[in-house]
C-alpha cells in the first residue's frame, strides 16, 4: 500500500487487506473468540467488540456500527454511558450498511448522555468525526 505524499489517499488510510475469497473467513480465522472469557466476569458481563477506536490528544472516539433500526443492547448502552461520563470518550453510533457504507442515521454518547439518532448520510457522519477531531486538537 502506498502512503506516500503523492498518493491521493489520506495518510491515515488503513483498509482491511484480508481477502476472504483467497484467505478464508476472517471471523473464523482471525477474530478472537471472546466468548471463551465469559466465565471471567460477574453476572452476564463479557467482552464486546468495538468497531472503531481513535485517540487524539487524550480524547477517544469509539465507533459502533449498527444495522436495521440501530438498536443498542442494554449492556452496550450502560457501558457507553459510563465510558463517556467524564468527557474523555465519545461514542458515535452509526446506522448503515457496512458493505456499501451507506448511512441512514447517527447518534452519540457524550458525558454519559445519549444524543438520539438523527437522519444522516456518510458525509454527515464524516463531518461529525471532523468536528470531534477539531475539538480534540483544540
Amino acid at each position: 500500500m502506498d502512503n506516500s505524499a503523492s498518493s491521493d489517499k489520506p495518510k491515515g488510510f488503513n483498509p482491511m487487506l484480508w481477502d476472504c475469497e483467497k484467505q478464508g473467513c476472517f471471523n473464523k480465522l482471525r477474530r478472537p473468540k471472546i466468548e471463551v472469557f465469559a466465565d471471567c466476569f460477574p453476572r452476564r458481563i463479557n467482552f464486546g467488540d468495538v468497531d472503531g477506536l481513535v485517540e487524539l490528544n487524550g480524547q477517544g472516539l469509539l465507533l459502533e456500527w449498527k444495522t436495521g433500526k440501530g438498536t443498542l443492547p442494554m449492556g452496550q448502552r450502560i457501558a457507553h454511558q459510563n465510558l463517556t461520563k467524564d468527557g474523555k470518550f465519545t461514542t458515535l453510533c452509526v446506522v448503515g450498511n457496512a458493505e456499501t457504507m451507506e448511512c441512514s442515521a447517527y447518534g452519540f454518547f457524550w458525558q454519559g448522555k445519549w444524543n438520539d439518532y438523527r437522519m444522516a448520510n456518510l458525509e454527515d457522519v464524516k463531518n461529525f468525526i471532523r468536528r470531534w477531531a477539531k475539538q480534540a486538537q483544540a
